[in-house]
């Protein structure tokens, strides 16, 4: 869980999406209230913890998923949101990758020094379906953003992206079923259709995994393991590279210390993981080995 910072918590459903919403049930779980919405007091400030010698935990070159328990530009965190936006400026040699389902709220939400964008932000907007793409989209290729993407997860109607992929503006799309307390089928022949239109404007496409439930060839199979899920992801040749996103990063001046940038690495069970085009690397923590 190294490349995940969750600076709040908690989230307001807003669209078909968060019908069956993960964090929603993974807080149930532990007797917890996902739409209660709070401020993460130990890790807020995660991309600045050090080393007891001084190094940064998050390494120079790596990258962040931010806010994958709620939505980064969600209303109810527009008082904390100024201070992660200085954590990001002071980190300039990580990569922070953010989310939303709130488009519209973004252009009046932006650092007062952001002009045309920050080269270590990366910014996506979910479209779970072709309704979805249809009202954000467009939104998206208005804002001024370095790098720009498109999630579709949970991928739950079929979606094409042809126009806004066209404009060359789109560098990364990733597709992925439900799970947990939904499992809305994912067809197979979407995510082949979205691969061809990612192929041909050669833009990354990332299987990440099927969803509980996936239907191929007229026939629906139940997928539980969310391993299995991105095994099958990964074996359905659905991933393209794209052409390389290149990050303009760069060591923040302010800081002494230099342990040279970061490397990705994997362990042999990550070969075959849906994941893998965006992934940050294996954090060695000894999970995969229990």
């Amino acid at each position: 869980m190294h490349d995940i910072w969750n600076p709040w918590h908690g989230c307001v459903k807003k669209s078909e999406g968060c019908q069956h919403c993960y964090m929603y049930f993974l807080d149930r779980q532990r007797n917890a209230d996902g739409s209660k919405i709070y401020r993460v007091k130990n890790n807020f400030d995660y991309p600045l913890h050090k080393n007891a010698d001084g190094s940064y935990k998050i390494k120079s070159g790596e990258c962040l998923r931010v806010c994958l328990t709620s939505d980064f530009f969600l209303e109810e965190a527009d008082a904390w949101r100024d201070e992660a936006w200085n954590i990001i400026k002071k980190r300039p040699d990580v990569g922070f990758y953010l989310l939303t389902k709130r488009p519209e709220r973004v252009a009046e939400h932006l650092p007062k020094d952001w002009r045309n964008g920050w080269d270590n932000v990366f910014f996506s907007v979910t479209a779970e379906n072709q309704a979805r793409a249809d009202e954000r989209l467009p939104i998206l290729i208005d804002l001024p953003f370095k790098h720009k993407g498109i999630m579709t997860a949970p991928f739950i109607g079929q979606i094409t992206l042809e126009k806004w992929l066209q404009t060359g503006q789109i560098e990364q799309v990733v597709a992925g079923g439900e799970n947990y307390d939904g499992s809305r089928v994912l067809k197979y022949e979407w995510v082949k259709s979205l691969y061809d239109e990612c192929v041909a404007a050669n833009v990354m496409f990332c299987f990440i995994e099927t969803g509980t439930k996936f239907e191929k060839d007229g026939k629906v199979y139940t997928v539980p393991s969310k391993r299995l899920q991105s095994e099958q992801a990964y074996k359905s040749g659905l991933q393209f590279a794209g052409k390389p996103i290149e990050w303009q990063l760069h060591k923040p001046q302010s800081e002494l210390f230099d342990d040279g940038w970061y490397i990705k690495h994997w362990r042999k069970n990550c070969e075959t993981c849906g994941s893998r085009l965006i992934c940050n690397g294996c954090s060695d923590c000894g999970e995969c080995e229990k």
